[in-house]
């Protein structure tokens, strides 16, 4: 049978502010991203995103974002590769604490934001990603967007590694994402996103803003936890792949 992960960014609440709704997208996904303080959440935030994983079954990952807390993450910063690869360091190891304390393994790094879109385009941002992670968690999964330079300098440096596509995403013809700057980056069609992932996953292809087929490997399908309709959108993308006869898993069967 195949199988697919789903995962979703959560943990992104800070201080008094609640982002997402995590308890009630945790039931449907198999693997969380948790964001480690530097774009999104704070240690109390991380502690109880880990605590409901674990209630819930669902694998954990590291998801470390550009220092960037007003900008949620999402503009680019010039740092450099030593720079990105201690702060890599930094973020996942506060994140294996609280897991330690819990008694959970740390299952993958995913990099958030213009951190994630930028490594996957920039070989050398790219390489200090994965010689952070090698540094602190050998063991983990890296998860990037699907024929990135993250998942070459994944494969160079040793790590296992994971394709990642998006359900709620437009996609270009070099297979990166639509920056969402750009008018239908983000796609709101609930039908729609639920029929593109189902066939990325079972025929390999998405189509394009410009209305080109091209390939694509899913080993895992993020979709967006901090929307309104995010937890029947998740829902919805489960039970589709499971009438489609794919099997949602954590990465650790899917790669294996």
């Amino acid at each position: 049978m195949r199988v697919v992960d789903l995962n979703s960014d959560l943990g992104e609440s800070f201080g008094a502010y609640t982002i997402g709704m995590d308890s009630a997208v945790l039931r449907h996904i198999s693997s969380a991203n948790v964001a480690c303080g530097w774009h999104a959440g704070d240690p109390e935030v991380m502690e109880r995103t880990v605590r409901a994983a674990v209630a819930s079954g669902t694998a954990v990952g590291a998801h470390p974002g550009y220092p960037d807390l007003l900008g949620f993450g999402r503009r680019n910063m010039a740092l450099s590769p030593n720079e990105a690869r201690t702060a890599v360091m930094y973020q996942v190891g506060a994140l294996q604490a609280f897991l330690r304390a819990q008694g959970l393994p740390l299952q993958h790094v995913k990099p958030h934001g213009a951190l994630y879109n930028t490594a996957a385009k920039d070989m050398k941002l790219a390489l200090a990603i994965c010689e952070g992670i090698q540094a602190v968690a050998p063991d983990a999964i890296i998860l990037g967007l699907a024929g990135s330079c993250l998942l070459s300098a994944a494969q160079q440096t040793g790590l296992r590694w994971a394709s990642e596509v998006f359900a709620d995403r437009a996609y270009l013809s070099d297979g990166s994402l639509v920056p969402r700057s750009q008018p239908g980056a983000v796609i709101t069609n609930p039908d729609c996103a639920i029929r593109r992932a189902v066939r990325m996953v079972r025929d390999g292809v998405v189509t394009t803003v410009d209305g080109i087929d091209i390939p694509i490997l899913a080993h895992s399908i993020c979709v967006h936890g901090d929307i309104p309709e995010a937890v029947a959108f998740v829902e919805a993308i489960h039970a589709a792949l499971v009438a489609e006869g794919i099997k949602v898993g954590k990465l650790d069967e899917v790669i294996a």
